[in-house]
Order: structure tokens, then C-alpha cells, then sequence
């Protein structure tokens, strides 16, 4: 029989895009007043895998990836999520969003978003969210399956996650040696 042990703290991430630069830059400063300190910021970059979101926000997008300093239990995604959609409402116009925000986590052993769509590969978590597994680390990086976002599988965004899951293994060893 199993026993069940508690998780290892997770290392939170945003994708955040819109239209307006300015406007990923505000919503920047919104969650770290309202998830703490921001430890990473990507540059900024243009948004182009998909035209999905070009009638409700416009074109041409662009988009930041942020990390969070504190690392968080994974459970917390879900209401991560539900206050990030909240931000996003708050930046509405005539209906429309003004400013994507997807955030996830990064563990030692896997990439997962935060969503409100169910479909196969997707977890129930609880109040509305699932977690999508998006990239899993295998033999020294993340790998795409065959679900990712395509611009979750190009070589140079996986590059930025390693990286990213770098950061996150040294945090978790300062972790145990305060511990």
C-alpha cells in the first residue's frame, strides 16, 4: 500500500500576453502585489504560433513568461488560476480581454498549466480547473507530447523552461538546507 506524502513545493509561471506592452507590464506589477516578488522575467517576445486570440485582442500580440520567488504548494494553482482569470476580467473592454494570463508550475518532473477546458489529457483539480500536462523532463529537459502548445514545444522555449527548472532545483536544495 502507498502512504501519502505531501508534494514538494512547485515553482509558479505566467505566460502573459495582450496587444498593449504596456498593459503586460501593468499586470506584471498587479500579481506580484498579489502572488509576491517576481524572480524572473523573460524579454519581451512576439506572440505568433497561433492567431486564436487576434479577433478578441487584436494583433500583433506580445508576451512575457514570469516567475515568482516564493515556491508554492501545487494544490494553489487552482486558486492561482481563479484569481488570475479575475485580473484579466479587470481588463476588459467592451468585452473583450485587453491581457491573457496562463499561469502554471514548474516541478522536477513536469510543466503544468492551469486551465478551465477540460479534454483528454486533462486533469480535474477542483472549482472549474484542470491541470494540463504540458512538457515533461526526461533524460536532461523537458519534452513535449503530443498535446502541447506548439509554442510550449519550440526548442527555444524549452530552453528557457530548462533553465527555469534550474533556477527551481537550486531553490529547492536552499530549501532543505535551511530545513
Amino acid at each position: 500500500m502507498s502512504q501519502p506524502q505531501l508534494p514538494d513545493k512547485v515553482f509558479i509561471i505566467a505566460s502573459l500576453f495582450s496587444p498593449d506592452k504596456g498593459v503586460v507590464d501593468q499586470v506584471i506589477a498587479r500579481l506580484e502585489r498579489t502572488f509576491g516578488p517576481v524572480a524572473w522575467v523573460s524579454p519581451g517576445m512576439f506572440f505568433d504560433r497561433t492567431r486564436y486570440y487576434e479577433r478578441e485582442m487584436g494583433w500583433p500580440l506580445y508576451r512575457r513568461f514570469i516567475a515568482f520567488q516564493e515556491l508554492t504548494a501545487p494544490e494553489d494553482l487552482v486558486d492561482i488560476k481563479l484569481k488570475t482569470n479575475a485580473i484579466e476580467a479587470g481588463y476588459l473592454v467592451q468585452g473583450k480581454r485587453q491581457v491573457n494570463i496562463d499561469p502554471g508550475y514548474i516541478s522536477a518532473e513536469r510543466l503544468i498549466l492551469a486551465t478551465g477546458k477540460n479534454y483528454v489529457h486533462r486533469v480535474y483539480l477542483c472549482k472549474g480547473i484542470y491541470a494540463d500536462l504540458t512538457l515533461i523532463f526526461k533524460k536532461g529537459s523537458f519534452r513535449p507530447l503530443e498535446w502541447t502548445y506548439r509554442d510550449y514545444a519550440d526548442p527555444d522555449m524549452i530552453h528557457m523552461f530548462n533553465e527555469l527548472r534550474r533556477i527551481y532545483m537550486e531553490k529547492r536544495r536552499e530549501m532543505k538546507r535551511i530545513d
